[in-house]
């Protein structure tokens, strides 16, 4: 994605924080000659050596399992916060714009199944799971219907090549006007303006 310099993301902690906080990212490959994305959860794992690895599973009837180990890269999206920033908040005349949060992992895929599968699910399932009341735990589901439900499934797992970070938080104003933008989302009622708003807190040191 195209990325200006005042948007660069380039805090790895940061980064990986807001991959495993927004999990539920779009796969983008190609099936048949066109573009196809699926919806999916992933869950971001360290390995001993210092490097991540992202790890997810595609329905069997989903066409696009039997493509992406041949695809030579792939892409995973990350989406988080974001708002409509009105140029009537501005002390001077400007055009609108949208302020967001966004990382794109490219990646080398290979097939996972059996006890590489099942580590996957239950990582994914615990990471989810944790502080819900009446926590589910794939180790106590049954084994004739967790059997039936891996058979439905096609696991993988991306060896992480590129990350592509954009935090687009209003970083080309000057503090009275970006002040005024974090007032007006902090008054908004929507989510999503209360997010950005409290990034943008982190970024600059406002009062």
């Amino acid at each position: 994605m195209y990325i200006h310099p005042l948007n660069a993301w380039k805090s790895q902690p940061e980064v990986l924080d807001f991959i495993r906080k927004n999990a539920f990212a779009t796969l983008y490959t190609q099936v048949d000659g066109k573009p196809w994305a699926t919806h999916l959860p992933v869950f971001l794992e360290g390995k001993p050596e210092g490097t991540f690895v992202l790890h997810g599973h595609l329905a069997k009837a989903n066409p696009q399992w039997k493509q992406i180990s041949q695809a030579e890269e792939v892409l995973v999206v990350f989406q988080g916060p974001h708002a409509y920033i009105s140029s009537s908040w501005y002390t001077h005349e400007n055009v609108p714009t949208w302020n967001y949060l966004a990382v794109h992992v490219y990646g080398k895929v290979r097939l996972i199944e059996g006890e590489e599968l099942m580590h996957h699910l239950k990582s994914l399932v615990d990471q989810f799971e944790t502080g819900r009341p009446n926590r589910v735990q794939v180790e106590t589901m049954s084994p004739g219907y967790l059997e039936g439900q891996i058979r439905a499934l096609v696991g993988f797992e991306l060896e992480i090549t590129e990350v592509h970070a954009s935090a687009k938080l209003s970083q080309n104003r000057d503090d009275k006007n970006y002040e005024r933008i974090i007032q007006q989302l902090e008054a908004n009622s929507l989510p999503g303006d209360k997010e950005v708003a409290a990034e943008m807190r982190k970024r600059r040191n406002n009062k």
